[in-house]
């Protein structure tokens, strides 16, 4: 899928990267999330070369049992992106990172139901007494989920000031940056080790399988094969 866009009278089109070669590329996402999908990959019949699991290897991009088939490893956040571009035909994201980035060329065919946590507002245990989020009219919000949080807020009426941070979130209301935060919680012992409480649930998150939509049109039955093998894989675990 193509965009146009303007630069002072200057109309010019983006047009997603292909692959360098014919090989289907899955982007995958660094951190705890690999050690969740490990088995469903291995399940599904795809296993990395060893480089994969070497620390000290600086590889990004990594050959597998499986002749036409590559992974990159790259951040979660950039997955979505790498997909929705067509530099990868498929790839792992959290809804998360699907939620924030809404890219109409990403399809989710399949929840993996791995990383399982979710998003929430929190704030200062202190204020919770005296606070009541439904008076909210505007706030001020340390997240790296600017839009997510935005539409969230103003699903409800509330001016949402989004401060844009990619980590340690829980420090902002400490130091005075803002009084609220929006990010992920898994168990909350990060937040209640920092002093926060979280007030609101914007969202359940789990990882899903996503797709290139144009690679998919060109590329059907390739990739449909991989959908049918890595659901396979997912019942399989919770069977």
């Amino acid at each position: 899928m193509s965009a146009d866009t303007s630069v002072q009278g200057v109309t010019a089109t983006i047009v997603p990267a292909a692959p360098v070669d014919d090989h289907l590329v899955l982007a995958l996402p660094k951190g705890r999330i690999l050690k969740e999908l490990r088995p469903l990959l291995s399940h599904a019949g795809i296993h990395p070369e060893p480089a994969f699991d070497d620390e000290k290897s600086r590889l990004l991009r990594f050959a597998t049992n499986v002749p036409n088939l590559s992974i990159i490893r790259v951040r979660s956040f950039d997955v979505a992106t790498f997909v929705a571009f067509g530099a990868a035909h498929l790839g792992v994201a959290g809804n998360d990172v699907l939620m924030e980035f809404d890219y109409p060329e990403i399809y989710a065919p399949l929840d993996l139901g791995i990383g399982a946590c979710r998003l929430s507002v929190a704030e200062p245990a202190e204020m919770v007494e005296s606070d009541d989020p439904s008076r909210w009219s505007h706030v001020r919000v340390a997240t790296k989920y600017p839009e997510v949080t935005k539409r969230h807020f103003a699903a409800r009426g509330v001016q949402a000031e989004c401060v844009k941070l990619n980590g340690a979130m829980e420090l902002a209301p400490t130091l005075g940056l803002c009084r609220r935060i929006v990010d992920l919680v898994s168990t909350g012992s990060t937040l209640k080790a920092n002093g926060l409480v979280e007030v609101e649930h914007i969202a359940d998150v789990t990882s899903r399988l996503i797709v290139n939509r144009a690679a998919f049109k060109t590329r059907t039955a390739e990739i449909s094969q991989w959908i049918d093998r890595i659901r396979e894989a997912v019942n399989a675990r919770q069977a």
